[in-house]
Order: structure tokens, then C-alpha cells, then sequence
């Protein structure tokens, strides 16, 4: 055109702007505005209108904003083109300031004015006021803006008033119908969209991909499986299977409702696979605890040579964690290193998490002070790997530089340190949190209190513990196991029924953990008649059939009573798989009650189950020491040398000061050893001057455990 002379007119450069920011072409770009302002065009509204689009594409609004500055004869496409370029750069401020400078001007705006102003990110007072001045300027009619009204509303999470201007529109098609019952999706409002859903059909509009995609993510949000089958046999009817979209919301909501195999099945029928339906396959089995499948798919996605994104190596490493793969995640690791992978704040999460799970803390450690940013789930996750690893004083240390870098705590930092707490009796600690918790004002929620409640009863602290459960503003199941499994620990067992029936009283239903913390009261309080009862009433009264540790708890009920007959007919009546432990628990009481006979014969099956097991070896040794049957224990320690088995060391460990120390059976090398073992013997005999007496079986026990 240049080189036949053919002059430009005012429809040539706009045309070739917009061919520029199709094509990325930002350079070229600007020497068409030279030629612009060469062929004096700079006046021409619409010439200016796409230069500014041109620049506020490019992310350049402070050049856009110099081409409308210079604009002489303004009308309202320059005006649109500004305030879109404001809106679409997120500076919703500015974008009004210039709607009502426009205004100011005598400029009267255009649909297309409301709809730029509408794309930007808005609150709901913007939204209605722009409803407003949209129908003070006679554009209530229009569809277009109309839908885009209808879908600020949802987004804003007003469905209320995205309801209300739906009833009132003259005209709806597709892009209404399914704005709103997008909005009723991100509510999770399953009801409200099926209603609308067969309304649609009354009124002869059909339902495209986009609606049964909103309708089948509703229904994973509120996992309702049978629901879900019926709306996929409508997406089949309509023919909708085959949209790439529809198949990836079908197969995470199968994901989602538990049936991975149905969503392994949508997800094998898909030809052509893209990052996000393998991602979703990945992340859905990791959430399933599938974590063996999701690295299969991860290996086949790698073979079919589809880009992986961030989200997909942060799935493939939480599967990593969830098995302890240590050796698969380092060689994911790897790759990310050698292939100079830009990984985002949840990838290195995952990294650390990855690490800490798999024992390896050091490794974790480093991963995390390489991050350059952290956000709240990276200090979660490295508080969480010390508290796991049972390095309370390193989760101290993380939690105090969290608190420097000013990242406020959240109620699952809280949590992760009070488990911690309890499960090294480090009550000091667990207070100094409770104090934290009150003094901080974090929000007070179920999970904290329960967490501090089990802290205590762990801790030794009952009477903390049950200060905690009464403050609770509501109780759910676990708070009510913790604190009737934290009576029965502390040798309260009738304190426990009392609670369990308090628990009844209050119209909740018993699960099987509340079951298991009423039967583990019972048994370890020789409340023999009151347990048996109670796991009768599972079955009977609420339709809950015992598992195995509710079966096992009724052996060791009957055991701890000295009914050994009853406990060894229940087993073989109630077992119809051999147990190992609940037969190691029988031998235990044979032992205790002096029963050579029965003794006998579990000490043979004991063998017979698990043949390479030091530990079985020893307790059956012991169980015929106690019984002074010496050719039997030297038989069996004959047996155990032969196989070449090491019972290993018993252990106990003490927190001082934030520091765990542990402590082996016949360990002599402990830098305060000679300290430990005076004070022991002091303790010996000022135990011996008040009349405790010490049973020959225990006597045994060190001494076969100090020589073996």
C-alpha cells in the first residue's frame, strides 16, 4: 500500500493495530504510530480509541493514557477505550474517575462504555451503581449488558440481585441462563440450578456444555454421587461427553464423590489429553489416597510428552509424600533442577512437605530456606515436618521466625504445634500455646480447642483438658472422643460413661472412634459388664458393626478381668481372620493369671503367624519364666538365636526445655549416666521404705531385656 502511493484512511490503522496485538507484535506496533502521527491521524477518534486499546493490551497505561490526553475532539469511544484500558489493568478507581469525568464533559456513555467498566474486578456497590446508570440511560434492554450485569452479580456472590435482574430481563439466551446458574454453582446451590436447569427446557432453550459444567461442579462440591450419575447420563443423551471441559468437571466429580474408578474410566476414554485433565486425574487420586495410581498417571503423562505444569508436579510430589517415596520424589526434584523449571510457591511447598514425610528434614530444611517467597502454607508445612519428626525445639525455632517476618499464625500452625506438644508430654510448651492462642486473638474453632483439650489430656492435665471441653462454644464428635478417651487414659473410667452418656443425651450419633474411646475406658478401668454392653449397643441400637480394634478392645477387657476362658472364646468367635496382636494380648494374660495351658496354645499360634518376629520370641520367653517352665524360655531364646533375630531395644524419651532426649533399655553410654542410675537407686529405696512392693515378672522382664 505504502509503495503504490496509496493514501491511508482512518479505518487502515486501526485495522493494523489490532493485527499488532493479535500477533504480539508490540515493536511494529509502535512505528504504526509514527506513521499515525505522520499522516496526521492523531486527531481521529477512532485511530486514537485503537491506539489506546493497542497500548492497554500491551499492559502500557501510561502511554495509552498520553494518546488520550492528546486526543483533541473526544467523543465516547475514547472515553470507552480509556476506561477499559483502566479497568482491564485493575485500576478500578481510575476507570470510574474518568466515567464520571466523562460524564462531567457531556459525554453520554454507550453499552459498550458500561461493559468495559464491567470487566474489571468489582465490588457489589460498583455493580449497582452501574445497574443504575445503565437503566437511567435507557440500556436496561440491552442483552449484552444485561448478561454482563447478571454475571458481575454472581461474581460478587450477590445471587440475590443476579436473581432479581434475570426475572426482570425482556430477553435471555444462553449466556443468561447459565451466568446465573453459574453464580448458584459457586454457592454449591444444587437445587436452584436443576429448577432452572428444567425450566430452561420449558422454555425451549437448550442447555449447552457450559450449564451441565456449572451443574456437575455443584454437585462435586456437595459430592452427591447418585445426583451425579443421573446428570451424566443427561451429558450422554445430549451429546456433551465429548467436550473436553465436560469430561474433566464429570471425572472431578466422580473424584470428588469417591469413585475414582468411574473417573479412571471417563478419564481412559479421552483421546486427546490436556495438562489439565492429568493434573485432575493426578491431584483427585492423591486426595483419595490413591497415591500409587496418581504417580502411574504421572509416569504415563510423562511418556506422552504433555508440558507439565506447576499444579501437576505439586500433585505428583504430594503423592511422593503420602508414601514416603523418598528416591521418586528427589528424582522429580531433579528434573525441576535440570530442566531450570519455574516452580511456584505451591510446588516448593510440596517440596518441603515431600521431604519432611519422607523422614528426611534436612533435605526439607534447605528447601525451604532457599524459597525467595513464603507464604502461610510454607511455614505450615515446615512447623508441621520438625512437630512430625519430633523436633519440637526446630518447630519452635521456625515458629518464632515466622512470628519476625510478621506472617501471622493461623489456627492449623496452632494445631500442628499442640500435636507436637502432646506427643512429647511437653505440657510447658503445649500452655505456652494456649496462651498464644488467647493472647493473639486467632479465630477460636473447633480443631484449636480440641487440639488443646487432647494436649492436655496427653499431657496429664485432665482437669485443663476438661476446662477446654466445657468452654466450647459446640462440640463434634472428635472433641467428645478426646475428652471420654482422656478420662479412661487418666484411670477414670466411670467419669467416662458419664460423659458418653452425656454425649447420647445430646442427640448426636456415636461413630466407631467414639465407640473405641468408651470400650478402651472400660477395659483400662475393669468396667467389664458396663464395655460388654456398650459394644452390644453398636450393632443393636445404632447400626454400627464392631471392627477390629473394637473386637480387640472386648479381648483386652476380658483379659485385664482375669475371664481368660470368655476372652479366648470371643476371640474365636468374633476373629475370623487370625490376629496376631489380640493373640501377643491373650499370651500377656496366660502370663499375668498363671495359665500354663492356654498359654500353650497361643504361644504356638503366635509362632506359627509371624515366625520371624524377635518381639514374639521374648514375650513368649517371658510368659514361661513367669511360670518358672525355664526349658521352655531357653527354647525359645534357642529359637529366636537360631533365626538370627535382635528383639530391639525398649525406649522412652524425656522433653526438657524443648529438648527430646531418649533413652534405650541397657543403654550405658548417656553422657549422665552415672547421674541417671544414683538417682534411680535413690528412688529404689525411698520406694522400698513406703512399702512398694515390685512383682517377680517385672524383675524378669528388665533382666531379660538388659542380658537379650
Amino acid at each position: 500500500m505504502l509503495n503504490s502511493n496509496t493514501p491511508p484512511d482512518s479505518y487502515t490503522f486501526p485495522s493494523l493495530l489490532k493485527a499488532c496485538t493479535s500477533l504480539n507484535l508490540f515493536s511494529l506496533g509502535l512505528s504504526i504510530h509514527e506513521h499515525i502521527i505522520l499522516s496526521g491521524f492523531s486527531s481521529d477518534s477512532y485511530t486514537a480509541s485503537s491506539l489506546i486499546n493497542f497500548y492497554a493490551k500491551f499492559g502500557h497505561t501510561t502511554k495509552a493514557r498520553k494518546v488520550f490526553d492528546k486526543t483533541p475532539n473526544r467523543d465516547v469511544v475514547p472515553w470507552t477505550a480509556i476506561i477499559g484500558c483502566y479497568c482491564r489493568g485493575g485500576d478500578v478507581d481510575n476507570a470510574f474517575s474518568m466515567y464520571n469525568e466523562m460524564r462531567c464533559n457531556e459525554v453520554d456513555p454507550s453499552p459498550v462504555t458500561f461493559l468495559s467498566l464491567l470487566s474489571g474486578s468489582l465490588e457489589v456497590a460498583h455493580v449497582q451503581a452501574l445497574h443504575g446508570c445503565a437503566i437511567l440511560y435507557g440500556f436496561e434492554s440491552d442483552i449484552a449488558l444485561g448478561n454482563s450485569l447478571l454475571n458481575a452479580y454472581t461474581k460478587c456472590g450477590s445471587i440475590v440481585e443476579a436473581r432479581d435482574l434475570f426475572e426482570l430481563m425482556d430477553q435471555r439466551d444462553n449466556i443468561s441462563w447459565n451466568s446465573l446458574i453459574s453464580g448458584y454453582a459457586q454457592l454449591g446451590n444444587v437445587e436452584e440450578i436443576l429448577q432452572l436447569f428444567y425450566r430452561m427446557k420449558i422454555e425451549s432453550m437448550d442447555p449447552d456444555q457450559q450449564t451441565f459444567g456449572s451443574l456437575v461442579t455443584a454437585v462435586a462440591a456437595q459430592s452427591k454421587l447418585d445426583l451425579g450419575r443421573v446428570v451424566h447420563g443427561q451429558i450422554l443423551r445430549g451429546g456433551f461427553d465429548s467436550d473436553a471441559h465436560v469430561e474433566t468437571a464429570l471425572m472431578v466429580m466422580y473424584l470428588k464423590c469417591g469413585n475414582s474408578d468411574a473417573a479412571y474410566q471417563i478419564f481412559e476414554g479421552v483421546s486427546e489429553r490436556d495438562m489439565v485433565l492429568w493434573t485432575a486425574m493426578i491431584s483427585g487420586l492423591v486426595q483419595n489416597n490413591y497415591a500409587d495410581k496418581a504417580l502411574i498417571v504421572f509416569h504415563q503423562m510423562l511418556k506422552s510428552r504433555v508440558d507439565l505444569s506447576t499444579a501437576t508436579i505439586t500433585s505428583a510430589l504430594a503423592a511422593c509424600a503420602q508414601l514416603g517415596a523418598f528416591y521418586l520424589g528427589t528424582s522429580i526434584h531433579s528434573c525441576i533442577l535440570r530442566q531450570g523449571l519455574a516452580i511456584d510457591i505451591p510446588a516448593q511447598n510440596s517440596l518441603v512437605t515431600m521431604y519432611a514425610k519422607c523422614g528426611h528434614l534436612e533435605q526439607s530444611c534447605a528447601v525451604f530456606e532457599r524459597m525467595d517467597k513464603k507464604d502461610l502454607v510454607s511455614w505450615n508445612a515446615i512447623i508441621a515436618g520438625c512437630a512430625q519428626n519430633n523436633h519440637l525445639s526446630k518447630a519452635l525455632f521456625f515458629f518464632n521466625n515466622m512470628r519476625l517476618t510478621l506472617q501471622k499464625p493461623d489456627s492449623l500452625t496452632v494445631v500442628t504445634l499442640l500435636q507436637a506438644s502432646a506427643s512429647t508430654g511437653a505440657l510447658h510448651q503445649g500452655r505456652w500455646f494456649h496462651n498464644f492462642v488467647i493472647k493473639s486473638s486467632i479465630r477460636t474453632c473447633i480443631m484449636v480447642d480440641t487440639a488443646l483439650m487432647d494436649m492436655y489430656c496427653k499431657c496429664g492435665d485432665l482437669d485443663a483438658a476438661v476446662k477446654c471441653f466445657r468452654v466450647m462454644l459446640q462440640q463434634d464428635l472428635i472433641s467428645w472422643g478426646t475428652i471420654i478417651a482422656g478420662y479412661g487414659s487418666h484411670g477414670k473410667g466411670e467419669m467416662a460413661l458419664s460423659m458418653y452418656f452425656e454425649f447420647l443425651h445430646s442427640g448426636m450419633e456415636p461413630n466407631k472412634v467414639i465407640f473405641l474411646s468408651i470400650l478402651s475406658a472400660c477395659s483400662h478401668n475393669g468396667l467389664v459388664d458396663q464395655g460388654l454392653s456398650i459394644f452390644q449397643s453398636m450393632s443393636r441400637d445404632f447400626g454400627i458393626q464392631p471392627g477390629l480394634e473394637h473386637r480387640a478392645c472386648i479381648v483386652d477387657l476380658l483379659c485385664r478381668a482375669g475371664r481368660l476362658g470368655e476372652a479366648y472364646n470371643f476371640y474365636k468367635g468374633n476373629f475370623p481372620e487370625p490376629a496376631v496382636d489380640v493373640l501377643s494380648m491373650l499370651l500377656d494374660a496366660c502370663r499375668a493369671n498363671d495359665n500354663l495351658e492356654l498359654g500353650d496354645v497361643i504361644a504356638q499360634d503366635v509362632i506359627m503367624l509371624r515366625p520371624a518376629s524377635a518381639g514374639n520370641y521374648v514375650q513368649i520367653a517371658h510368659c514361661y519364666a513367669s511360670m518358672s517352665r525355664w526349658n521352655g524360655m531357653g527354647e525359645a531364646w534357642t529359637q529366636m538365636r537360631s533365626l538370627g533375630l535382635r528383639k530391639l531395644p525398649g525406649w522412652s524419651f524425656i522433653d526438657l526445655h524443648g529438648t527430646v532426649t531418649t533413652f534405650f533399655s541397657g543403654q550405658n553410654a548417656h553422657p549422665k549416666h552415672e547421674e541417671i542410675v544414683a538417682t534411680l537407686t535413690t528412688l529404689w529405696w525411698e520406694m522400698s521404705e513406703v512399702g512398694v512392693n515390685f512383682q517377680i515378672n517385672e524383675i524378669h522382664d528388665i533382666f531379660f531385656d538388659e542380658w537379650f
